[in-house]
């Protein structure tokens, strides 16, 4: 998969979401930085093409994004956002969820097996046919934040998409299974396009390329160590997280 951004904007109202966006993103791993209202979602949604840009054009593979069946082009996206849901049905449903109806264990598996979850899958004596929450069944399982979020990867793996998007994938992470995400997600994704949007600097501090975004612009691209040689924007928020982390200690 290749996606090219030639100068592509969006504007809501009299705000710039997106300025310029000037970007080439092959089978990789890349790490979207940015504050709080920086660009990032409007950017991410404009790849989905949940937006049309008001300004520029998008290429899936050097087609114009508008000229694909868009339902087709989306399913070559598997994202994971922060507001994802768990539903009251089995756990190898949640993960399969549209594809329920060719129900792939050995897909199941690997999919656990890649999350984080094997260790708390072995011990579920209902395996893949456990029920979660409570709503329809008194006995059904009950996951921490934690539990949730590698489900919740689980089901980003299982869809094997060409292109995944991580939306803050390890918030309900210990440091550990941060560690063990990060080491699986790297592997998997393996001639797959990732992006990953994080404000914790541990996740992306491995990715192939990182991408800065301030005022819906992009100010900055490299790999880590270019981006600590240059002393800009990354390089700032990088050495602040890391104090902080040594102060902890």
């Amino acid at each position: 998969m290749e996606l090219i951004l030639d100068k592509v904007s969006r504007q809501y109202g009299t705000k710039m979401a997106c300025s310029n966006i000037c970007l080439r993103l092959t089978p990789g791993v890349y790490g979207l930085l940015g504050a709080n209202g920086a660009g990032k979602t409007t950017l991410i949604k404009l790849l989905l093409r949940l937006y049309d840009p008001n300004k520029g054009s998008i290429f899936h593979n050097h087609i114009d994004i508008k000229n694909l069946n868009i339902e087709l082009y989306k399913k070559q996206f598997s994202c994971l956002f922060q507001d994802f849901n768990l539903y009251s049905c089995t756990l190898g449903e949640n993960i399969a969820m549209d594809t329920t109806d060719t129900f792939d264990t050995d897909k199941l598996n690997f999919s656990i097996s890649n999350s984080g979850f094997a260790s708390k899958f072995i011990s579920l004596d209902n395996g893949i046919n456990t029920i979660l929450t409570k709503e329809f069944d008194d006995k059904g399982l009950i996951l921490s934040g934690g539990e949730k979020q590698k489900l919740a990867i689980a089901r980003l793996i299982y869809k094997d998409a060409d292109c995944y998007i991580l939306d803050e994938p390890t918030a309900a992470l210990d440091p550990i299974a941060e560690v063990e995400f990060n080491r699986s997600i790297m592997t998997y994704s393996e001639n797959k396009l990732l992006i990953i949007i994080s404000h914790r600097l541990t996740v992306t501090r491995f990715v192939d390329k990182i991408i800065v975004i301030d005022n819906g612009e992009i100010i900055e691209s490299g790999t880590h160590d270019e981006l600590m040689e240059r002393g800009g924007k990354y390089s700032k928020l990088y050495s602040l997280q890391a104090s902080q982390y040594n102060q902890i200690r």
